[in-house]
């Protein structure tokens, strides 16, 4: 918003240079982004930010010079000479809508003469980029830009109802028109809130006036509008009719709700100045008994200053207050350094109250204000302290950035979700809890996203499908994040971390080896994970919707035996086939990931193999646990060597070749006393395992 030094050199004695001034009101809130010359006047470009209306006009941007140079503030004059008629006896005013209009204020001016403006006023005008139109007009447009008071002036003889003009403030009917100022028909609803006469409505109320009441050449007396417009209401029928104007911009952030009698008064005696004139005498002021505009607070000054960082003196803080316009009272609190503050009616909208009793100003909202004026560039740059110790980062928290690093170093990219699904898609994969019903919202963005997710694969395979139809040849994404499930006693819903894997595709390029992602590609990376954590789990068959039935399994924690995962392929088929698995990051508490270091024995080992038929499902888990179980002395390690299916082996068998590896500490080992423990240990698993079809 533009403002003229000239203008502004009415209310407040300016500082000799424009750029300190400029400077103390950016310190102050009040950027000033530019600084201009029009003619012999400096013009200001300030950025008003929307919580401040009270500065968007000259009288509300000087009292706030007045207070940072401590220089006094002229108040204009709004007395004007009157004449024996009262308003009141010459128009009426009915209010039918409190809310929309909770005040109403006019003043009646008689025998204008409409015609130019004098150079004064004109002058004022253009300095801020406004044009002169006519001298009652621009009155009420100066008005607007000194006080922050929209007024309106209408044609008196054109209001309907009777000797006098009659005003109504109420919801337009339906099918009611109105051509406003602009010249446009605009066609009203009962949302909208407008001035009327006996008959019809003249006017959009806070935003523009009608056509058919506008003062032209043959006005001859003038009744001047000065109201207060609910914020809403006036947003409300700017936004339905596509309107923005200047009275608008202000009713919407919240005009000052008490200048009103002052600002028709201070109109018509200008008026009668530049138009010539009768002011018949009092205003008329018809409002809501019951609605006040007072707002107030507690202003403690050990606590302002512990808020701020550095001491600030009582006597300036009173005095800035005071200046601004707040009422301090010493007394108004417990203790001698707790005021009682009352918030001026043009910062009523600005200082919202607290919810809780005794719905008092925020104590920050008054801190800011005394600080601003103090100089918030005043204040020391220092860190705030804080009592004891460095506590320790939360388990939780390092245990999803180690699970973040370990998937990175498998090749795996991190992907982050909406936290809602689409209930088909919820349902259509596996969820740890699968009696929890999921969680609906209230109100959702769309119902393809109307339930809180119970599963973070879902969305991790539709990302993977995603780039697949877009030619990525392999795909390996996970997340970490919480799922959320209902709890049975009602309440916060249960929302547990998990980590969720998808992965697909082939990797590698033609002139190199190619490498097809399969499910136990996905199993190794969920059994590294785990290893990282010190956790051993088991895979354990399962039938599990959305994963292909033999191709998927429950993971257990082998420390406790509980279901704490899932893994398989999905069974949705689209391009290359992809495979996800899930798993609480809980089950990763607890295991033990200390080093242990053994030195190699020196002695030579021996190595020894073993093929035996068995049952096809019979799970890889109970084998090694078998192992494990019976294993013999000085068995140092074993592992899988070989599967075969095909002619000499049975339908629905298989053959198992194990490699085993002894290795005695103190000594070197014979072969007859590895033939002789290794017998015995395939002796029994032949008994458990072997083939019996």
């Amino acid at each position: 918003m533009e403002f003229s030094c000239q203008w502004l050199a009415q209310y407040v004695d300016l500082p000799a240079d424009p750029q300190e001034l400029a400077r103390r009101l950016t310190a102050a809130g009040l950027a000033v982004e530019g600084v201009s010359t029009h003619g012999d006047d400096t013009v200001l470009d300030v950025d008003v930010t929307t919580n401040r209306p009270d500065c968007m006009n000259h009288f509300g941007l000087a009292r706030e010079i007045a207070v940072l140079f401590d220089v006094p503030l002229r108040r204009p004059p709004a007395a004007p000479a009157e004449d024996l008629e009262r308003t009141a006896e010459a128009a009426r005013v009915t209010l039918d809508d409190l809310e929309g209009c909770p005040r109403f204020t006019a003043r009646l001016v008689r025998g204008v003469r409409i015609g130019p403006s004098p150079e004064w006023l004109r002058r004022r005008l253009e300095s801020i980029g406004l044009r002169p139109i006519n001298n009652v007009v621009d009155v009420t447009n100066f008005i607007l830009w000194e006080l922050g008071q929209p007024l309106h002036a209408y044609d008196f003889a054109k209001l309907a109802g009777g000797p006098g003009g009659t005003i109504v403030v109420r919801r337009a009917r339906a099918g009611e028109t109105l051509v406003t100022l602009d010249g446009v028909e605009r066609e009203l609803d009962p949302e909208i809130l407008v001035i009327a006469d006996a008959e019809r409505p003249v006017g959009l109320a806070g935003v523009m006036g009608g056509l058919a009441s506008e003062v032209t050449a043959e006005t001859r007396d003038v009744l001047i509008e000065g109201a207060h417009f609910d914020r809403k209401a006036v947003r409300t029928t700017a936004k339905r009719l596509g309107m923005h104007t200047d009275a608008s911009h202000r009713f919407e952030r919240g005009a000052d709700p008490e200048i009103c009698g002052e600002a028709v008064s201070r109109a018509a005696a200008l008026i009668a100045e530049v138009a010539g004139g009768i002011v018949p005498a009092g205003v008329l002021d018809v409002r809501d008994t019951t609605k006040t505009w007072t707002r107030h607070g507690r202003l403690n000054l050990a606590k302002l200053d512990a808020f701020a960082g550095v001491h600030v003196d009582p006597a300036d803080a009173e005095r800035w207050l005071t200046g601004l316009g707040f009422g301090v009272d010493r007394s108004g609190g417990p203790g001698e350094n707790v005021w009682g503050i009352t918030v001026p009616s043009w910062r009523y909208f600005d200082f919202q109250p607290r919810p809780e009793p005794p719905h008092e100003t925020y104590p920050q909202d008054l801190y800011e204000e005394v600080l601003r004026v103090f100089g918030l560039d005043r204040i020391p740059a220092a860190l705030p302290g804080i009592p004891g110790a460095d506590a320790p980062r939360a388990e939780n928290l390092i245990r999803r950035d180690r699970v973040r690093r370990q998937l990175a170093a498998s090749g795996y990219a991190e992907a982050i979700h909406f936290a809602f699904l689409d209930p088909a898609r919820d349902a259509a994969f596996p969820s740890l809890r699968p009696a929890a019903q999921p969680i609906r919202l209230a109100n959702p963005i769309s119902e393809q996203l109307s339930v809180l997710r119970r599963s973070l694969v879902p969305n991790l395979v539709e990302t993977a499908r995603f780039n697949q139809r877009r030619g990525l040849p392999a795909v390996r994404t996970f997340e970490i994040a919480n799922v959320f499930y209902e709890r049975a006693q009602g309440g916060i819903p249960d929302q547990p971390e998990h980590v969720g894997l998808v992965c697909g595709g082939r990797l590698g390029n033609p002139w190199e080896r190619e490498v097809e992602l399969d499910l136990f590609d996905l199993k190794g990376t969920v059994d590294a994970l785990a290893d990282a954590f010190g956790i051993r789990l088991e895979a354990r068959p399962a039938d599990l919707p959305g994963v292909l039935a033999g191709n998927s399994a429950e993971l257990l924690r082998v420390q406790g035996g509980e279901v704490v995962g899932w893994f398989g392929r999905v069974a949705e088929q689209e391009g290359y086939p992809l495979y996800a698995a899930e798993l609480a990051t809980a089950a990763l508490a607890g295991g033990d990931v200390s080093l242990k270091v053994e030195l190699p024995s020196r002695f030579p080992g021996i190595s020894a193999d073993f093929t035996f038929t068995h049952a096809l499902d019979t799970p890889w888990a109970e084998i090694e646990r078998a192992i494990r179980e019976l294993a013999p002395p000085d068995l140092v390690a074993w592992k899988l060597k070989d599967r075969y299916r095909g002619p000499g082996v049975p339908e629905g068998a298989v053959n198992t070749t194990l490699s085993f590896h002894y290795n005695a500490r103190e000594r070197s080992l014979t072969q007859e006393e590895v033939n002789a423990r290794q017998g015995a240990l395939n002796q029994e698993l032949e008994r458990r395992f072997g083939w019996k079809g």
